[in-house]
């Protein structure tokens, strides 16, 4: 399968300490793994990551983690800075006890996520698009619960520059 093409996902460095929320389903990683490999590993003049990445990656079971290896040494080198939270599809169950996805995940963190997000967090998600409805329904479901417009939120986020999606 062809992996994000056309306009390339940028990370912003013009905040070091910036919060990046990563949402991926399967190939869709490939991008996050360039970040967090220039956040974490590079030494890159002028950009010291000193910020939050959280990684949720879904896949369908654990012989699909692409880079679990690079990414777990990450959890123990910077355990301030970086979090990874897989949604295993075929091998866990969510709290209803269906197939765990990337939103169930989302579900579970949903505060935190809010929060760090009206903090000015950037989120981006990138992998097939049909990831993309499952997800917007959970965010517009947890936005009514905490008494929030989804669709004003989101169009907030889209203005601030927050909001980025690379689905193919």
């Amino acid at each position: 399968t062809p992996g994000p093409s056309g306009k390339i996902m940028l990370l912003p460095e013009s905040d070091p300490n910036a919060t990046h929320i990563m949402i991926a389903t399967g190939t869709g990683v490939a991008p996050y793994r360039g970040y967090l490999r220039r956040m974490f590993m590079e030494d890159v003049p002028n950009f010291r990551f000193g910020g939050l990445a959280w990684l949720f990656l879904g896949v369908a079971n654990s012989d699909s983690l692409l880079y679990d290896e690079e990414f777990t040494s990450y959890l123990k080198q910077y355990p301030d800075n970086f979090r990874f939270d897989k949604a295993l599809s075929r091998e866990q169950k969510n709290k209803s006890g269906g197939k765990m996805y990337v939103q169930d995940k989302i579900e579970e963190y949903s505060d935190e996520i809010f929060k760090l997000l009206d903090g000015g967090a950037h989120i981006y998600f990138c992998g097939l698009k049909g990831m993309m409805p499952g997800i917007q329904d959970t965010l517009k479901k947890v936005a009514e619960q905490r008494g929030e417009s989804w669709d004003q939120k989101l169009s907030q986020l889209k203005k601030n520059k927050q909001w980025h999606v690379e689905v193919y």
